[in-house]
């Protein structure tokens, strides 16, 4: 939403620009903002107070945008609307990769939580690749449903040998 209203007043601009350019008179507004402008300088209280107001919008917009927030919790569902409760991503990657450890043929295996999509890469040293993947797929199934989450993540296997 905010890019559609940058990229419009971007076309605005952009627009009054060309016009000028071609020699016609600029936008309205441009002549009412360059007399504003004129007869006010940086040292006008309003200026400078709408300045602070600004810089003090900016330093919170750039707190929030660096703050992590609820990004690594995945909200698990509950049968009570006054319940809230949460996973981390860790601590579901760690359940599902020993759950995927226990399948027989993976050596070693490394699994990433994400909102959406959990990835799965396995290394393979005996089993044929086939069977080994669909083992995962269905162990992996199974533990995404007993972890309980609100949007159960689709799971992405790769298993390979070495």
């Amino acid at each position: 939403m905010a890019a559609c209203a940058v990229l419009g007043v971007a076309g605005l601009f952009l627009y009054d620009l060309a016009a000028v350019r071609a020699h016609r008179p600029g936008m309205r507004w441009r002549d009412e903002l360059s007399r504003a402008l004129e007869q006010h300088t940086p040292a006008d209280p309003g200026v400078l107070i709408g300045g602070a107001a600004l810089a003090v919008a900016g330093a919170a917009l750039l707190l929030y945008a660096l703050t992590p927030g609820l990004r690594g919790i995945l909200p698990m569902a509950s049968g009570n609307p006054e319940v809230r409760g949460g996973l981390e991503r860790k601590a579901a990657a760690q359940v599902l990769r020993d759950r995927v450890m226990e399948v027989s043929g993976v050596r070693s295996a490394r699994v990433r939580v994400g909102r959406a999509a959990i990835g799965v890469r396995a290394v393979s040293h005996f089993r044929e690749l086939d069977d080994v993947r669909a083992d995962l797929d269905a162990v992996l199934a199974v533990g995404i449903e007993e972890l309980g989450l609100a949007h159960a993540p689709r799971p992405r296997v790769r298993v390979n040998r070495r």
